[in-house]
């Protein structure tokens, strides 16, 4: 572990989700029976949103399912810190998501994304983000805009 000191800098929105969009992992926080759940999942950004594939029996499958037009309030959070020198980031973002129902976008998600279990994904979610939180975690020594 590093004695050095870490700063923790904001991230503007579009560089959080580019750093969201250089990972493939990571936790999506729903409510489930009135408390809070979290599963890992993967993920991808595409034009600013994360899609997640998910499937049949899947608590944010049912959770999608139920929800109105409105959709689900989820978090969504991923980040790649160095568990020796602390240093990294993480993105949290915040928004509804929703079933892709269309077939045509389903299948084109279905395609660009890489499940990492061996299981079928029949559906795919979208989190339009209404807030994203980025922050860099630096070195103390390293100079702002570096």
């Amino acid at each position: 572990m590093s004695d050095d000191p870490v700063r923790r800098l904001p991230t503007t929105t579009e560089e959080a989700l580019g750093l969201l969009g250089s990972v493939s992992l990571g936790r999506i926080a729903f409510t489930q029976h009135a408390l809070p759940t979290i599963r890992p999942v993967n993920h991808m950004v595409d034009d600013g949103v994360i899609v997640i594939a998910t499937h049949e029996g899947a608590a944010m499958t049912s959770r999608a399912l139920q929800a109105d037009g409105s959709g689900v309030v989820v978090a969504y959070e991923a980040d790649d810190i160095d568990p020796d020198t602390h240093l990294g980031w993480s993105v949290v973002v915040t928004g509804y998501a929703h079933l892709v129902t269309d077939t045509g976008e389903l299948a084109r998600y279905q395609k660009m994304l890489r499940p990492w279990v061996g299981q079928s994904t029949d559906y795919v979610v979208r989190i339009h983000p209404d807030l994203v939180t980025g922050l860099l975690l630096v070195s103390g020594d390293q100079p702002i805009g570096s």
